[in-house]
Protein backbone atom coordinates (compact mmCIF):
# COMPACT_ATOMS: atom_id res chain seq x y z
CA UNK A 1 0.00 0.00 0.00
CA UNK A 2 2.75 2.45 0.94
CA UNK A 3 4.72 1.51 -2.15
CA UNK A 4 1.73 2.20 -4.40
CA UNK A 5 1.14 5.55 -2.69
CA UNK A 6 4.81 6.50 -3.02
CA UNK A 7 4.83 5.50 -6.69
CA UNK A 8 1.71 7.59 -7.38
CA UNK A 9 3.21 10.58 -5.55
CA UNK A 10 6.50 10.28 -7.45
CA UNK A 11 4.68 10.03 -10.80
CA UNK A 12 2.55 13.09 -9.99
CA UNK A 13 5.65 15.05 -8.97
CA UNK A 14 7.49 14.09 -12.17
CA UNK A 15 4.49 15.14 -14.28
CA UNK A 16 4.30 18.48 -12.47
CA UNK A 17 8.04 19.10 -12.99
CA UNK A 18 7.74 18.26 -16.71
CA UNK A 19 4.84 20.70 -17.06
CA UNK A 20 6.82 23.39 -15.20
CA UNK A 21 9.87 22.85 -17.43
CA UNK A 22 7.70 23.02 -20.55
CA UNK A 23 6.08 26.23 -19.32
CA UNK A 24 9.49 27.70 -18.45
CA UNK A 25 10.86 26.81 -21.88
CA UNK A 26 7.85 28.20 -23.74
CA UNK A 27 7.98 31.44 -21.74
CA UNK A 28 11.62 31.92 -22.74
CA UNK A 29 10.75 31.33 -26.38
CA UNK A 30 7.67 33.55 -26.17
CA UNK A 31 9.91 36.46 -25.32
CA UNK A 32 9.13 37.11 -21.68
CA UNK A 33 12.78 37.12 -20.68
CA UNK A 34 16.31 36.13 -21.64
CA UNK A 35 18.54 33.59 -19.94
CA UNK A 36 22.15 34.43 -19.07
CA UNK A 37 24.36 31.46 -18.14
CA UNK A 38 27.76 32.13 -16.55
CA UNK A 39 30.18 29.21 -16.10
CA UNK A 40 33.48 28.93 -14.31
CA UNK A 41 35.49 26.16 -15.89
CA UNK A 42 38.15 24.49 -13.78
CA UNK A 43 41.19 25.50 -15.81
CA UNK A 44 40.38 29.00 -17.04
CA UNK A 45 40.64 30.85 -13.71
CA UNK A 46 43.27 29.41 -11.40
CA UNK A 47 42.16 30.59 -7.96
CA UNK A 48 40.46 28.85 -5.05
CA UNK A 49 38.49 32.01 -4.27
CA UNK A 50 34.82 32.39 -5.05
CA UNK A 51 34.06 34.72 -7.93
CA UNK A 52 31.13 37.06 -7.45
CA UNK A 53 28.85 37.79 -10.39
CA UNK A 54 27.44 41.31 -10.10
CA UNK A 55 24.48 42.44 -12.18
CA UNK A 56 24.10 46.23 -12.22
CA UNK A 57 26.59 46.38 -9.31
CA UNK A 58 24.49 44.05 -7.10
CA UNK A 59 25.96 40.70 -6.06
CA UNK A 60 23.73 38.17 -7.85
CA UNK A 61 25.71 34.95 -7.41
CA UNK A 62 28.98 33.30 -6.41
CA UNK A 63 30.88 30.63 -8.28
CA UNK A 64 33.57 28.15 -7.27
CA UNK A 65 35.57 26.20 -9.85
CA UNK A 66 33.40 23.98 -12.03
CA UNK A 67 30.12 25.74 -11.20
CA UNK A 68 27.58 27.54 -13.39
CA UNK A 69 24.76 29.91 -12.61
CA UNK A 70 21.86 31.11 -14.73
CA UNK A 71 19.72 34.21 -14.52
CA UNK A 72 16.29 34.90 -16.01
CA UNK A 73 16.48 38.55 -17.01
CA UNK A 74 14.31 41.05 -18.84
CA UNK A 75 15.47 41.92 -22.35
CA UNK A 76 17.77 44.89 -22.73
CA UNK A 77 21.25 45.89 -21.67
CA UNK A 78 22.75 44.38 -18.53
CA UNK A 79 25.97 45.42 -16.79
CA UNK A 80 27.93 42.38 -15.58
CA UNK A 81 31.00 42.62 -13.35
CA UNK A 82 33.15 39.82 -11.93
CA UNK A 83 35.14 40.10 -8.73
CA UNK A 84 36.81 37.71 -6.28
CA UNK A 85 34.76 37.40 -3.11
CA UNK A 86 36.27 36.88 0.33
CA UNK A 87 39.12 38.22 2.39
CA UNK A 88 42.90 37.94 2.43
CA UNK A 89 44.32 36.52 -0.79
CA UNK A 90 40.92 36.69 -2.45
CA UNK A 91 40.91 40.48 -2.29
CA UNK A 92 44.34 40.94 -3.85
CA UNK A 93 46.10 39.80 -6.97
CA UNK A 94 43.32 40.20 -9.55
CA UNK A 95 42.73 43.55 -11.21
CA UNK A 96 39.15 44.74 -11.22
CA UNK A 97 37.62 45.63 -14.56
CA UNK A 98 34.73 47.87 -15.37
CA UNK A 99 31.41 46.17 -15.95
CA UNK A 100 30.85 44.48 -19.28
CA UNK A 101 27.69 45.48 -21.08
CA UNK A 102 25.69 42.65 -22.60
CA UNK A 103 22.66 43.04 -24.82
CA UNK A 104 19.94 40.48 -24.10
CA UNK A 105 17.02 39.85 -26.42
CA UNK A 106 13.77 38.21 -25.43
CA UNK A 107 13.98 34.45 -25.87
CA UNK A 108 17.80 34.39 -25.96
CA UNK A 109 19.90 31.93 -24.02
CA UNK A 110 23.40 33.42 -23.84
CA UNK A 111 26.28 31.40 -22.37
CA UNK A 112 29.54 32.87 -21.12
CA UNK A 113 32.66 31.48 -19.46
CA UNK A 114 34.70 33.36 -16.89
CA UNK A 115 38.25 34.07 -18.06
CA UNK A 116 41.20 36.05 -16.75
CA UNK A 117 43.70 38.20 -18.63
CA UNK A 118 46.09 41.04 -17.85
CA UNK A 119 43.04 43.26 -17.48
CA UNK A 120 41.38 41.04 -14.86
CA UNK A 121 38.31 38.82 -14.83
CA UNK A 122 35.91 39.00 -17.76
CA UNK A 123 33.28 37.03 -19.65
CA UNK A 124 34.00 35.19 -22.89
CA UNK A 125 31.11 34.09 -25.10
CA UNK A 126 30.87 30.28 -24.96
CA UNK A 127 30.78 28.32 -28.20
CA UNK A 128 27.91 25.97 -27.33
Amino acid sequence: MRLAWLLALTTAFAATMTQAQTLHSSQAQAGGFAILVVSRERLQVNTQCEIGVYLHDQLAGRLFQGQSISFNLPPGEIAVRLQPVGSGECKSGVDLRDSQRLQLRAGDIQRYNIAVSNGGLHLLHANR
